[in-house]
């Protein structure tokens, strides 16, 4: 028997179908083994040793592998064409041989780029050892990845409350989207003028001809700058008299665009059929890893993870076939096209996207597809087809007219385009990103001869405003980040759901827009760390990874040149102080938090007191501007806001009613963490509040709604087992329900108001199982960081909720609320619970190290020497150890936290 192994259950169902009784295939179901969100998994210290950690997931999967494996006659690593690929077949090679499942059975490596009998038979006869080079470019990027974030994360949890995590390859796309925000708001619109005559032949056909030519000069777009130009030119037209002194007809080619890279599909799946990023590969890797097509399961696309735009030789002359049948002789070209790609640090050997079958026509293959992978297979199949066809051609023509009147000429010029051959348009036209080309091209001209006259019919200016750039959408940003060489194909979805999920960015209309976190990590990055936010030098870091996999470079000397500057400045970073951070962050972001004021009065001046002087603060909920005389004065302002709005205005608060039980006054208000309903109360007692819930935005709120917002919690009913009552409310971190001093979460904040007694009482019984849910739950409320660095969290746990720094958990006294407990409460809780050794593994070692001195230092004679040379030889040999290989260590999960997971930063 032959062991195979792939990622996904789906593929190996597939692959073991090609290759028969012979061989079981199995699944690693992706990664098996990762850095542990911890001090030490990556050790400078000793070159960098790497310490790998089994998933608790996979490790039943690789139990089950290594037994097969051992009565096995031969193992093949099959994982996908790429780094990602290469480097599960290593890490499964590594825990087999860990655990002695591997004897004298030969080990090989096997790529297909498709998933089609024919390919994997090929790639089974043509197998080959796992390929170091590109093994070693993988844990270069991983060690990078996890020595960035987890060293550079800490630095601004401390710096900058509020702030998460920052990784390598999403900081520098984060800047990307802030830069150009930056541009936006310094942007000033400028003014101009275009002048349109419509103009007939002699036949009486008639056109359009543009301003192009004033005082003998060529006009740029913004030539006629105001409307009092545009009328002298006007009044210039409507008496003079028009002909043509040129016509010019030239034949024209356009090509077509290459088949689809990763970026290239990402960027018109977005454009063509509004996928973002994510649910393209989603789609793409469907069709990739098979279709069944009628009890016979095929894939439909070759890998879909590449950034080569050349075709395999098979796979072209297939599409040559399909273009002479299907259109014709005039649509072939004589030979084959070919395609060098411009992106930076491009891996050419990848083959780009196509159809695997190019003869499975869309229309064929539409009842075996579902919406969306019908209409991506569609664009995949006509891009690879459109690639290898005969280009368009064009007539353009341009015709050039002088306006003359008393002596003066103003020049017009009109242009149009008269397709003579279709070619590739036939299949297929590339989208475009952004406002249509102003450009007459496309138009038709009627016959003009050279010295026609030409008689007015109408002259039309128009006024324009330049208009900023256009923020970035997902598939822009890609492209931004292709072009600069930031990134690979298998990271660029991860960077961008990275963004959104710690809410650096907003998706708006498609459009990514920077939230204040997002500005304020940024501007301390660019501060303080401006080096490893830099387009040049992560471009620069991509080309050593590549230098790397193709052998010229070794990655642990990459390593040290990278770790030796960036060490030093997270230790210099780290003796800054916060005030002097905060000092730097008004500066960087001065434009947009302290614009000048329309009468010239200093921008940083309270409007509330006149005194106090305004500047950037943060919080636990992010950033926002502040007066200096606080408390004294209680003035804040969002981050964004508009700075020359009334402040009175602005925090003034919007009456909605009276709530109908308590008679008592509801109103909407905005506070320095965002808008909340809030009903007063009698003298002396405390208003009550609710903040909006995620997605209720402040003009959409009625007085029903923050009534139903301030009554909360709900009581839902009572358990029928202990008659205990059970709540639906909404929290700090979301909408719950609370049952014996336990929460449960809910989908949605319309679940708080409409959920019933059986459905909450089924979501209580299968938290208690424990179903749906991890080894380590979510936190229910973050509480801040632990003097000692690291995030202090309340948990909900099988036994009830707990606070939790490290590895440090601290069960809450009974009766204790969670949602209540502070911080400073639960640095007590977890002090008594051994909490002193949360401060992590350095204070550990010191501590150790000072108590083995004192212990020698005490001891006398033969004892002191026995423990001193007992103490060396220990030390040397974990040095030893250590130093062995990072291959070596490989310990069991205890499933990481996304808050820790989030901490490595990974791409």
């Amino acid at each position: 028997m032959n062991v195979v192994v792939v990622e996904s259950p789906a593929k190996a169902k597939t692959i073991n179908k090609y290759l028969g009784d012979a061989y079981h295939v199995v699944a690693s179901y992706g990664h098996v083994r990762d850095l542990p969100p911890k001090d030490g998994s990556v050790d400078p210290d000793h070159d960098f040793n790497m310490i790998w950690q089994v998933d608790a997931k996979a490790q039943k999967r690789l139990n089950d592998l290594a037994k097969a494996v051992k009565s096995a006659d031969r193992l093949i690593l099959a994982t996908d064409p790429d780094r990602e690929g290469e480097a599960i077949s290593w890490h499964v090679l590594q825990v087999l041989r860990e655990k002695k499942a591997l004897k004298s059975q030969p080990v090989e490596r096997v790529v297909f780029n498709a998933i089609t009998k024919q390919a994997v038979l090929d790639a089974m006869a043509s197998p080959r050892a796992i390929e170091d080079d590109l093994v070693d470019a993988y844990r270069a990027r991983r060690a990078l990845d996890y020595l960035v974030g987890f060293n550079l994360s800490p630095v601004l949890w401390r710096k900058l409350p509020g702030a998460r995590s920052a990784g390598r390859v999403q900081s520098v796309a984060l800047r990307l989207v802030c830069d150009r925000e930056a541009e936006i708001e310094r942007f000033k619109a400028q003014e101009y003028w275009t002048v349109v005559a419509t103009l007939a032949t002699p036949s009486g056909d008639t056109f359009e001809a543009r301003v192009a030519v004033l005082d003998g000069k060529r006009l740029d777009r913004l030539g006629i700058k105001s409307e009092a130009d545009a009328k002298q030119i006007v009044d210039h037209l409507n008496a003079a008299a028009f002909a043509a002194m040129s016509v010019e007809a030239k034949p024209q080619k356009r090509n077509p665009a290459p088949p689809f890279t990763t970026s290239t599909l990402q960027q018109e799946a977005s454009r063509k059929l509004g996928f973002s990023s994510a649910r393209t590969m989603q789609v793409a890797q469907k069709l990739y890893e098979g279709v069944d097509l009628g009890g016979e399961t095929v894939g439909l696309i070759t890998y879909m993870r590449t950034d080569g735009v050349q075709m395999a030789p098979e796979g072209i002359s297939a599409i040559r076939r399909v273009i002479d049948k299907d259109y014709g002789e005039r649509y072939l070209p004589p030979k084959p096209r070919h395609y060098a790609t411009k992106a930076k640090n491009a891996q050419e050997a990848h083959e780009a996207i196509r159809p695997t079958d190019v003869f499975r026509r869309p229309a064929q293959m539409k009842r075996h597809l579902g919406d969306d992978e019908f209409r991506l297979y569609d664009l995949v199949w006509k891009r690879a087809m459109a690639s290898q066809m005969e280009s368009a051609e064009f007539e353009r023509t341009t015709v050039d007219i002088d306006a003359v009147e008393s002596g003066k000429t103003i020049g017009l010029r009109a242009t149009g385009s008269v397709m003579l051959f279709d070619g590739f348009l036939s299949v297929y036209m590339e989208g475009v990103d952004d406002a249509a080309d102003e450009d007459d091209d496309d138009r038709r001209l009627p016959k003009i001869a050279k010295g026609d006259a030409l008689a007015r019919k109408a002259v039309k200016p128009s006024q324009h405003f330049t208009e900023p750039p256009p923020r970035y959408t997902e598939a822009t940003l890609i492209k931004k980040m292709e072009e600069l060489g930031i990134g690979r194909p298998s990271t660029y979805t991860a960077t961008l759901s990275t963004l959104r999920d710690r809410e650096y960015v907003t998706l708006d209309k498609k459009r990514l827009i920077p939230g204040s976190k997002g500005r304020i990590v940024t501007a301390f990055l660019h501060s303080f760390f401006e080096r490893y936010v830099e387009y040049g030098f992560t471009a620069d870091l991509e080309e050593k990874l590549d230098a790397i996999s193709d052998g010229r470079l070794d990655w642990r000397e990459v390593l040290r040149e990278f770790w030796a500057d960036f060490s030093k400045q997270i230790g210099d970073v780290m003796e800054v102080r916060t005030a002097a951070v905060l000092d730097a962050l008004n500066e960087d972001l001065a434009p947009l938090i302290f614009p000048p004021k329309p009468d010239g009065s200093d921008p940083r001046a309270c409007p509330v007191c006149s005194t106090g002087r305004l500047s950037l603060k943060n919080g636990r909920y992010g950033a926002f501007i502040g007066c200096s005389n606080y408390p004294e004065c209680n003035f804040t302002r969002q981050l964004g806001d508009d700075p020359n709005a009334d402040p009175a205005a602005a925090e003034g608060p919007v009456v909605l009613g009276v709530h109908p039980e308590t008679g008592m006054e509801v109103s909407l208000r905005t506070g320095r963490f965002g808008p909340y309903v809030q009903m007063e109360a009698a003298e002396g007692e405390k208003p009550k509040r609710s903040s909006l819930p995620k997605g209720w935005q402040p003009e959409e709120i009625t007085l029903e709604k923050a009534v139903r917002l301030l009554d909360l919690p709900r009581e839902v009913g009572e358990h029928p087992e202990d008659k205990q009552p059970i709540q639906a409310g909404l929290g700090r971190y979301g909408p719950y329900l609370l049952y014996g001093g336990k929460y449960t979460k809910l989908d949605s904040i319309e679940d708080v108001f409409e959920i019933g007694l059986n459905r909450a009482v089924a979501m209580i019984a299968e938290r208690k199982e424990g179903k749906g849910f991890g080894r380590t739950p979510a936190a229910l409320k973050s509480l801040g960081d632990h003097p000692a660095g690291g995030e202090v969290t309340v948990r909900e746990g099988r036994y009830g909720p707990y606070v939790n720094h490290g590895k440090v958990n601290a069960t809450l006294p009974k009766g204790t609320d969670p949602q209540t407990i502070t911080l400073e409460d639960a640095l007590k809780l977890i002090e008594a619970k051994g909490g002193k050794a949360a401060k992590g593994k350095t204070a550990a070692r010191s501590t150790k190290a000072k108590t083995t001195s004192k212990t020698t230092a005490k001891s006398g004679g033969k004892t002191a020497a026995k423990t001193a040379a007992k103490t060396a030889t220990k030390a040397a040999g974990k040095t030893t150890k250590a130093a062995s290989g990072d291959a070596a260590k490989t310990t069991k999960a205890k499933s990481p936290t996304k808050k820790a997971a989030a901490a490595k930063g990974a791409e």
